[in-house]
Parts: structure tokens; C-alpha cells; sequence
């Protein structure tokens, strides 16, 4: 267990997952927790995050902070994606190690599998297959952390572990229409549709992909509860086995999805569905065993989840 007084450095703070990671922490006693917004430390920096690492010696590590988004962002920025995610994982994780952290969590995303990965998606599946071309600058990332991880661990003894989550939604998501993800950008199109009357609205695709989606609190729980119940043995870090996928093991298509979001916005138009856009990876849902073995599962089923995102976008608009 994490002692409460620990002095916990969640880097990415502001973001989806960073906020739900330090609500998570402080509603769990955990008051020690340390915070900076970019503008207080860039984490591009390389020596920016060595003096950060001296002066403050966090003993515990969330490793949230990276460059994200959706489809269109991917294709777009793939440099940016690649670089930053490379150069954020390699200063934190690397001064953790220098400065003798006791854990390390890093997060990642369920778009490190194979595009035709075997479903569902077990943690043994890492590096079989081609990954989905439209987002692999950040999924080399994300698979380079997990094996800077592992490799620290071999080398150094560290305890650094990582989690993939699969799409993350929620209160602080970006519903920016060129660079969020699929949920909340449907949740934006249908409501803007609604408050302008619009008589259609049009949908990227065909609707046939299969996804999964987890409410961000929920990943955050787990998150914790990981970073207090699993600490990786020599077996596992030769094996690579440091890390774990996080989702709710269980998905529907997105055709399937524009639906809940239509009823849960009230909108009353027609959904066109623009089949010249692409529709990405056909599916992508996580095996849960390995995280189920252990004794977790997520609480909030999609719909409520959908109800308390829809709800925090309409407060934040105010």
C-alpha cells in the first residue's frame, strides 16, 4: 500500500486523465500530491525534468501527461505524436530512475495492438502484427514506454509498470471537432445540431466498427489500484508482463453508439453516415482476465457514463 503522506507527482494533471487520477488520489486520503501545469515545467524539457526531479524527489510516479487525439489529429501531427510522446516518457521515466522512485504507473492506449489483432485483445499480443497505420507514431510511443519500463526494471531494479486503457471518456475530455476522440465529438455534433435546429447531421464511416469505452474515473480507480497491488516479479520483467490493459471487456458498434448519444443529447434528426471517411481498426476490445484475476472491474456501465459526460460538458459550457 501507498502510504497517504507520500509524495505522489501526477504529470498531466490537466488533462482527462491526470485530473481524474489526482481527484481519485485525494478522495482516497492521498494529500501530498504534486502538480504542475505546463507552463511551471515542460516536460519536452530535458533538463527542466532533471532539476524538477532534485528539487521536489516525488516517491511515486502517474505518468499521464501526453500528446493525444483522435483519428484526424493522428493524421495530421504524426510527427508531433512520435516526438513528444517519446521525449516526455524518456525524461520522466528515466529521472525516476535517477532520483530512486519507488513506482512508477505510465499510461498508454489500447491502440498498441495489432490493427488485426485477434479479439479480445490479450497483453500477449504485443508486437504480432502491423499496427493501424492511421494512429502508429503514438502507438510506437506508447509501445517504447512499455519496454523502457521493462527494461529499467531488468536493469535497475525499478518498479516501473504501465496501463492501456481502452478509449477513455469523460468530465475534462477534449470536444475539440479536429482533435477529440469519438465520443466526445459526437457528443458536440449532436448537441450543436440540437441547439441549431440541424435536420441531419453526419457521422464519419459506416458505423460497423466494434469499441470499447471506459468512464475516466474508472480507469483512474484502476490506475490505483494497481500502482497498490501489483509489483512486477523477475519472471514477469523478463517476460515483459509489466503491464496491463484496462477497459470493461465488453463493446458495441458505433453505429450502436451515435444511437445513445443521440438520445442522451435529445436530439430528433436524421444521422447520415459519410461512408467516403474512414472507419479505422474494425475492433478493438480488451482481454480483462489478467486485471479480473486480480480483483478489479470498473463500476460505471457506458450509458450512465455518456449521461455524466453529456452532463459536464453542458455545466462547463455555462
Amino acid at each position: 500500500m501507498i502510504p497517504r503522506n507520500a509524495k505522489i507527482f501526477v504529470a498531466g494533471h490537466n488533462g482527462l486523465v491526470g485530473s481524474a487520477l489526482a481527484r481519485c488520489l485525494q478522495s482516497n486520503g492521498f494529500n501530498n500530491l504534486i502538480l504542475r501545469a505546463r507552463a511551471g515545467l515542460d516536460l519536452l524539457n530535458q533538463q527542466a525534468v532533471a532539476d524538477f526531479f532534485v528539487s521536489e524527489k516525488p516517491e511515486y510516479v502517474f505518468l499521464a501527461a501526453a500528446k493525444v487525439g483522435g483519428i484526424l489529429a493522428n493524421n495530421i501531427y504524426p510527427a508531433q505524436f512520435i516526438y513528444e510522446n517519446l521525449q516526455i516518457q524518456n525524461n520522466v521515466i528515466h529521472q525516476s530512475y535517477a532520483n530512486g522512485v519507488k513506482k512508477l504507473l505510465l499510461l498508454g492506449s489500447s491502440c498498441i495492438y495489432p490493427k488485426l489483432c485477434p479479439q479480445p485483445m490479450k497483453e500477449a499480443s504485443l508486437l504480432t502484427g502491423p499496427l493501424e497505420p492511421t494512429n502508429e507514431p503514438y502507438a510506437l510511443a506508447k509501445i517504447s514506454g512499455i519496454k523502457m519500463c521493462q527494461s529499467y526494471n531488468r536493469q535497475y531494479g525499478t518498479n516501473f509498470i504501465a496501463v492501456m486503457p481502452t478509449n477513455l471518456y469523460g468530465p475534462r475530455d477534449n470536444f475539440d471537432l479536429q482533435t477529440a476522440h469519438v465520443l466526445p465529438a459526437l457528443l458536440r455534433k449532436f448537441h450543436e445540431a440540437k441547439v441549431n435546429g440541424l435536420a441531419e447531421v453526419s457521422v464519419w464511416g459506416t458505423g460497423a466498427p466494434r469499441r470499447e469505452f471506459l468512464y475516466v474515473e474508472d480507469m483512474a480507480d484502476g490506475c490505483l489500484f494497481l500502482m497498490e497491488n501489483f509489483n512486477p516479479t523477475k519472471e514477469q520483467n523478463e517476460n515483459g508482463e509489466v503491464f496491463f490493459n484496462l477497459g470493461t471487456g465488453s463493446d458495441l458498434t458505433i453505429k450502436e453508439l451515435v444511437e445513445l448519444v443521440k438520445e442522451t443529447t435529445g436530439y430528433a434528426g436524421k444521422i447520415i453516415w459519410d461512408n467516403s471517411k474512414p472507419d479505422g481498426t474494425p475492433q478493438k476490445l480488451l482481454d480483462m482476465s489478467k486485471l479480473h484475476q486480480l480483483g478489479w472491474k470498473h463500476k460505471i456501465d457506458l450509458a450512465a457514463g455518456i449521461k455524466l459526460t453529456y452532463d459536464w460538458y453542458l455545466s462547463a459550457q455555462k
